[in-house]
């Protein structure tokens, strides 16, 4: 990889709505982080919020027990349900997190989190407030004159703010500023949505499930180019997913051209195949940098329009992951449906994306 500094790797695992336990899903996350903890290719795991479903100490006692022995670094923001005893106190007084919101660079990339719950009134009365609002616009202006890429975390889509003119004002900042991913929660469903500017991703519910089966999604962004892919429990190792060049739907147009073929592999064995194709053509090696990630010794051909690399380890696993060049990139979306769900990118079985929107924002139920 031409910058070992210009990568980020981290895996969101999506609400979790605590309660007791006993729950499947106290279970679930148990799973999900013994199947993350060996994982130092990642450089943290996201939780988008809604960890607590009645945002009591009680609930925020049982996460931090759950993880207390994980040993990659874990970012917490805050949910709704957070907020549903009417304060954040209990979200910080257990979890011992940082104070919402704070910036932190991670592989050369600043990434930003956000409180959209805490200067709300509780429930799903999202605002951000004057003071986070003049914070977050310094931020983005200090990245921009360093010339540095943007990932924003957040527990939903800006169009959800409910202050007077935050949704517009949040928008267009993320839009017309150095902002590549917004990464949320909130809907309990998988999502892509890229509004020509930005792409924001949002994991499915991990507590309030009601599509497909439980997982996590793995993100990278890896110079310019941002790639999500989500991956149930049931799937096993290893995963090896392209990270560069960038997919046009995710990243829209430019992302593409001029690029090595560059992936992330997870593996909890020894690689015995590690290659990648264009089109029809022969399969080529690709060559380990560290750090689960490798590299094509030539560029991606002018005029590719198939990419894909496949892996196989020494247990017999394999994993294959595909990227159409020529798919085409949504334009650029009118101001009235920046930062919104309006722009999203429907079903994409590749990436897990059902497209049903099954959740509280749109179809699902009214929990």
């Amino acid at each position: 990889m031409a910058r070992q500094d210009d990568f980020l790797a981290f895996a969101p695992i999506g609400d979790l709505h605590l309660t007791t336990a006993e729950a499947d899903n106290a279970r679930d996350l148990q799973t999900l982080l013994q199947r993350l903890r060996e994982r130092t290719e990642l450089d943290f795991v996201y939780l988008p919020g809604d960890n607590a479903d009645n945002g009591t100490a009680e609930q925020y006692r049982l996460l931090k027990r759950l993880l207390d022995d994980f040993s990659l670094p874990v970012t917490v923001i805050t949910g709704d349900h957070d907020m549903e005893g009417g304060d954040l106190d209990p979200f910080y007084a257990e979890l011992q997190v940082p104070q919402l919101p704070y910036s932190k660079e991670v592989g050369g990339v600043c990434c930003l989190f956000l409180d959209m719950c805490g200067p709300g009134s509780g429930g799903p009365d999202f605002r951000l407030g004057s003071e986070q609002l003049q914070w977050l616009e310094q931020e983005l202006h200090e990245a921009t004159r360093r010339e540095q890429r943007c990932v924003v975390f957040m527990h939903s889509y800006p169009a959800d703010l409910q202050g007077p003119g935050e949704a517009e004002r949040v928008a267009r900042l993320l839009h017309e500023g150095p902002v590549r991913l917004v990464e949320i929660g909130h809907t309990h469903y998988n999502e892509l949505a890229h509004d020509g500017g930005v792409l924001y991703a949002a994991c499915r519910s991990t507590g309030r499930i009601e599509e497909g089966g439980v997982g996590f999604a793995l993100v990278t962004l890896d110079g310019p180019a941002v790639s999500w892919r989500f991956r149930e429990l049931p799937d096993g190792w290893p995963w090896v997913q392209i990270t560069a060049p960038g997919d046009p739907r995710l990243n829209g147009a430019g992302v593409a051209e001029g690029h090595e073929c560059r992936v992330l592999v997870l593996s909890d064995a020894d690689l015995s195949a590690c290659e990648w194709q264009c089109d029809d053509g022969p399969w080529w090696p690709l060559q380990p940098l560290g750090k689960g990630r490798y590299q094509g010794d030539r560029p991606v051909p002018e005029g590719t329009r198939r990419l894909q690399v496949r892996v196989r380890d020494s247990r017999g696993g394999e994993d294959i992951d595909r990227l159409d060049l020529d798919g085409g990139h949504r334009p650029l979306a009118a101001p009235a449906d920046w930062g919104s769900d309006r722009t999203q990118l429907g079903e994409w079985q590749a990436k897990g994306v059902l497209g049903t929107q099954l959740g509280p924002n749109r179809n699902g139920r009214k929990w």
